[in-house]
């Protein structure tokens, strides 16, 4: 079991501020994957996911990490400075 969280807009296009996901997925792109699968919302939040980052267990990682052991996934938009 993986908690995901979504923050800003992601989390108002899947309709969720954080959801726990019974997955096999191996990397960070098979989660998006089957999270696209959820709901027209989903599919939404990452319809592109260059505007999209992610962590696991709250380490920014790219989409071909490893899911093996992780507790939590959390993706945002980019941050901006100033």
């Amino acid at each position: 079991m993986i908690e995901v969280l979504y923050f800003a807009w992601l989390r108002e296009r899947a309709g969720t501020s954080r959801e726990a996901v019974e997955t096999r997925a191996p990397t960070v792109a098979a989660l998006v994957e089957e999270l696209r699968g959820r709901s027209e919302g989903h599919a939404l939040a990452f319809s592109d996911l260059r505007a999209v980052r992610v962590a696991v267990d709250q380490k920014l990682a790219a989409f071909d990490a490893p899911l093996a052991g992780a507790r939590e996934v959390a993706f945002f938009p980019p941050m901006t400075g100033g």
